[in-house]
Order: structure tokens, then C-alpha cells, then sequence
């Protein structure tokens, strides 16, 4: 078995529960906004009535229309919610102060499953499953687990991870392959797992195609250990001048992990008037975010659309599972993007090293690190 050398997380493993991101926007008002309502056609089959499920979903300060983590999961709920022909409800957090009032506001509102985006909402989501357990939570992007006992803190939630470790070492060998520079980058918004393991599984990447080919391709931004972040999840100037300090150093290939940041590390991009390809994180940059399409290489996938709608229709029809969901390449839980406008930019003889790289992974030949295996 080929074995990639686990690298030291070390604190890294403290994982959100305890961790909280620092607070974004305004403060809430003391009495939270009611939940927006999505509306959904009744089924063909209902009679014209509506089933009294209710889902409903809360996001991270990030807001819904981050063109990331939070639009894919409220993807996911309004599919299922019009595959059932419901209403849903979705309410946005401006801090984290929001996260608690925000998920009691949808209790009181008779939700029936709730999602929660993020591992920021972990420790609020916990105490709100324990005090609701006739209710199905959905916490996306955290183990539930805060004591660190192996098993979720509450027998209602249902954890859904990503193993991105395993798509971003594909992402990252086939940024080694396509830099003409020798040097590729990476940056984060801050140092936690769900962000990490990102730059992780790119390094790894990375030093496997420099095993593979006796090359010397750099990594600046991120040593396995540790590297660059800007503090925060918002685009802006702490987040861009994070993305010019790395393209300074003369790499040519640039994946920033955390949400919006991508847009400063965009800016960067096209004020340093060379060619700079982007990788993209979570969704698909070339569809979510069509001013990217010249720029983006290809992006690191996880597929929380899909893992959230299965998780709202198990609930809907009594199936519900608090069992942890993890998305791999296998079940097509993280993948990598089609290369849109740099498919004929990229050697076919390198698509095929990673697809033969995937099967490899897939079948565990290849063994990929990362804190979730």
C-alpha cells in the first residue's frame, strides 16, 4: 500500500466545539427576526394538501448567498422541501451571538428537522437538540462531539463531514502538473479542521506528484503544520493582502479555503497581471460564481447539497439516522470540478494521473491523511 505520511494536527483536533469564529456584522436584536419561508408546490398526489413537515435550515455568519457552504446546504433543504411539497424555513445569522436565539426561533416556529451550517453552530445545535429531542437536527461540518468521545452529544443530530483531504491531494497533483512556476499556493480564513484538512489534502497532493516525478514543486502557505490566514471568513483587505503576500512569492496556481475570501484572493489575482489559475472550495466557482470562469482551474468539491437533501427527506419519511454521514470519493460526497475553460490548458496524460490517482484512493491503495481517518 502506498501510505501518504500523516501530517501533525496537533491542536488541530480540537475541533469546534469549543472554538467559535470571532463575531461578524451587527449585533442581533434582542428578539430575533422571524425565519424566511420558502414555498414549495404541494405534490401531484396530495390533493392540493400539504404535508405538516416542516424543514427548516440556519446559517453561519456567512449568510445564504456565500456562493459556498451555506448556499449548497440551503440547496439541499429547498430541493427536498419542493420534492415534498412544503414550505421551509431559513433564517441567516449576522454573528455568533445569533446562533442560539436563531435555532430557538425556528423551534418555537414548529420545525420538524433543522439544519445547521457550519461547526461554528455545534455547541448552540447540541444544547438545542438535547432540549427538542422530538425534533431531527442536521449539523453540517461537525461531529456534535464536544467531549470528544467518539459520538455525538446529542442522539438527534446527524453529523454530515467531508473527507476533502482526498479531493484536495487530486486538486493539488494536478496544480503541480499544471504550474509552469514551481510553485503553488494555498490560505485559509482561520486554523480549524474543516479548513485545514483543505490544505492539508492539497500538500499531499502536491508531494506525491513530487514523489511521482522527482520534481520540486513548492507549497507556500501552508507546511502541513501551519501557514497563512487572514482571521476571518469576509472578503476584504485582510483577506487580500493574505492572497498578494503568496503571489509575491511567484506562484502561479492559488486555492483559498473559507468561504468568501476567494473574491480578495480574486482581486489579487488580477491586479498581479500574470497568469494565475484559482482553485475553488466547496462548490463548483465556475457555476456558483460565473466572474470566475476564466480563472478557475478547477475546484475542491463537497457535495452538501446532496448529503443535506438526504438527510431532510430521511427525516421527512421516519428514517432519520443520527449515524455521522462522511463524504468521500466513493460516494461522491467531495470530488473536483470539471476544468471548463482549462480543459485545453491541461495535459491529457495529467487528467489521466489523477483519475488513476482517484481510483487509487478509492480502493485504498492510496491512503490520503486527514483528521476524519
Amino acid at each position: 500500500m502506498n501510505m501518504i505520511k500523516r501530517s501533525a494536527f496537533g491542536a488541530i483536533a480540537v475541533v469546534s466545539a469549543g472554538l467559535l469564529l470571532a463575531a461578524c456584522g451587527e449585533a442581533p436584536e434582542e428578539t430575533p427576526a422571524p425565519a424566511e419561508s420558502g414555498e414549495a408546490s404541494a405534490p401531484a398526489d396530495a390533493g392540493g394538501e400539504t404535508s405538516d413537515f416542516l424543514p427548516c435550515i440556519v446559517s453561519d455568519f456567512g449568510g445564504f448567498d456565500d456562493k459556498s457552504f451555506n448556499q449548497l446546504s440551503l440547496e439541499g433543504v429547498e430541493e427536498a422541501a419542493n420534492e415534498l411539497g412544503v414550505e421551509f424555513k431559513q433564517v441567516e445569522s449576522n454573528a455568533e451571538t445569533d446562533y442560539a436565539p436563531n435555532l430557538n426561533a425556528l423551534v418555537a416556529q414548529g420545525c420538524s428537522a433543522i439544519a445547521s451550517v457550519g461547526f461554528a453552530l455545534a455547541p448552540a445545535t447540541i444544547d438545542a437538540a438535547n432540549s427538542n429531542p422530538d425534533i431531527d437536527f442536521i449539523l453540517i461540518d461537525d461531529a456534535a462531539d464536544a467531549d470528544f468521545d467518539g459520538k455525538a452529544d446529542a442522539e438527534t443530530i446527524k453529523p454530515l463531514l467531508y473527507d476533502t483531504a482526498q479531493a484536495a491531494f487530486l486538486a493539488g497533483y494536478l496544480s503541480a502538473g499544471y504550474s509552469e512556476a514551481g510553485k503553488v499556493g494555498t490560505f485559509g480564513g482561520q486554523e480549524f479542521p474543516t479548513v485545514t484538512i483543505f490544505m492539508d489534502g492539497f500538500k499531499q497532493g502536491v508531494d506525491h506528484y513530487n514523489e511521482v516525478k522527482g520534481t520540486d514543486v513548492e507549497v507556500v502557505g501552508w507546511d502541513g503544520e501551519t501557514g497563512s490566514f487572514t482571521g476571518g471568513f469576509e472578503a476584504g483587505p485582510e483577506a487580500k493582502t493574505v492572497a498578494q503576500n503568496i503571489i509575491d512569492q511567484g506562484v502561479d496556481v492559488l486555492l483559498p479555503v473559507g468561504g468568501p475570501i476567494y473574491q480578495s484572493a480574486l482581486q489579487a489575482i488580477k491586479e498581479a497581471d500574470r497568469d494565475i489559475a484559482l482553485i475553488g472550495a466547496d462548490a463548483d466557482l465556475f457555476e456558483s460564481d460565473p466572474t470566475t470562469a476564466d480563472f478557475v482551474l478547477t475546484s475542491i468539491l463537497k457535495n452538501m447539497h446532496l448529503s443535506t437533501y438526504e438527510a431532510v427527506m430521511a427525516s421527512a419519511d421516519g428514517s432519520f439516522d443520527p449515524t455521522a454521514y462522511v463524504g468521500t470519493l466513493e460516494n461522491d460526497g467531495v470530488g473536483i470540478a470539471d476544468l471548463h475553460n482549462f480543459a485545453d490548458k491541461v495535459d491529457p496524460a495529467l487528467l489521466e494521473e489523477v483519475e488513476a490517482l482517484k481510483a487509487e484512493i478509492i480502493s485504498g491503495e492510496l491512503e490520503v491523511a486527514s483528521y476524519l481517518g
